[in-house]
């Protein structure tokens, strides 16, 4: 497509969005390009944008599903038409964290760009063919666009080691916070707490299959050396924000686990005397395991998951993406948002 533009909600500084038209990219040797079918809303996203960590210039949006609409030199393998997600790129498989199947914090690799870049909030991209999924003809493309954050899901549960029987607290009940909760039913995980100050969310993690959804307030502060009444097993702090983990921490059981999945703009105090004498595991979860995308499609195709629950019924175009984010942050939508590649005011 020589000199070609497309529609691209381009991130401007002071915590605006604006769509632009950009030139759309050519496959470069080795590359396919990608017609953006949906791209979902990241609680990353979230960040980058209302706490104005991005660069200016930059396309945010890394959660997305589409359709190959051409091929770059030397690809074999693909055709126009096929309907994909992009996994990651591979660790070196040889360092300490890839024989440990933590492939997203592998030593030998480059460090990424954290603050801007050229995402999926537009109407075409470039990926590494290398990287395609190809997509099951059972499973919608829209669906698909929830793999990333799926395939986090899946790693988040694996490094816990949560099992069935075990007593879990979830607190966060956005959209991360409700696909962690989806998936760990998935896996036969049936006991379950959520904990969401915000009514809609709460009522949100019934329906996607928590046992109970209880405000913030209700969990109780541990005395010093004593477990709370009704302590946890394993704990998965989805919200990002300090006071909740604080809280949580509080109500981990002895030997328990205790992960740190939402990133967040204030950092909680860790009581680490507790830590100690409970012989707490306290783990950060960043991405995937090495075969992550594969699982999450499966998983995603398997019937499994409720994905209606899971994925905001009205999805939004590029024009909406800013005010869309800002009721996200105000826990106004439960679900995850799918952003499509249009310009609905245009």
């Amino acid at each position: 497509m020589p000199g070609a533009t497309m529609p691209a909600a381009v991130y401007v500084g002071d915590g605006r969005i604006e769509v632009q038209q950009l030139d759309v990219p050519e496959p470069a040797a080795g590359e396919v390009l990608v017609e953006v079918s949906h791209c979902g809303i990241c609680g990353t996203d979230l960040h980058l944008v209302l706490q104005q960590y991005a660069r200016p210039g930059s396309v945010l949006g890394h959660e997305w599903a589409g359709t190959v609409v051409a091929t770059g030199a030397g690809v074999t393998g693909w055709a126009v038409g096929e309907r994909i997600v992009a996994g990651p790129r591979g660790g070196c498989g040889d360092c300490y964290a890839c024989r440990r199947d933590r492939p997203s914090v592998c030593r030998s690799r480059a460090r990424g760009d954290m603050l801007g870049g050229r995402g999926a909030y537009c109407r075409y991209v470039t990926v590494d063919a290398a990287r395609l999924l190809r997509l099951p003809d059972t499973l919608s493309t829209r669906a698909a666009a929830l793999s990333e954050p799926t395939a986090i899901a899946l790693h988040t549960i694996s490094l816990s080691g949560v099992a069935p029987g075990d007593r879990v607290l979830v607190t966060g009940g956005g959209p991360v916070g409700l696909l962690t909760t989806a998936v760990l039913g998935a896996q036969g995980v049936a006991d379950v707490t959520v904990s969401e100050p915000s009514a809609v969310r709460r009522a949100q993690a019934l329906t996607v299959g928590a046992r109970r959804a209880i405000e913030p307030t209700v969990l109780e502060r541990a005395a010093i050396g004593q477990p709370v009444a009704e302590p946890y097993d394993v704990i998965f702090e989805c919200s990002g924000v300090a006071a909740a983990a604080e809280r949580a921490l509080d109500q981990l059981d002895e030997a328990g686990t205790f992960v740190f999945v939402g990133t967040g703009h204030d950092w909680p105090r860790v009581n680490h005397n507790r830590a100690i004498i409970f012989e707490m595991t306290i783990l950060g979860a960043y991405n995937y395991n090495a075969d992550g995308f594969a699982g999450a499609v499966a998983l995603l195709d398997s019937g499994r998951l409720p994905l209606d629950a899971l994925i905001a019924p009205i999805d939004v175009g590029l024009d909406a993406l800013g005010v869309t984010m800002e009721r996200l942050s105000r826990a106004e939508i439960a679900g995850k948002v799918m952003v499509r590649p249009t310009v609905e005011g245009g």
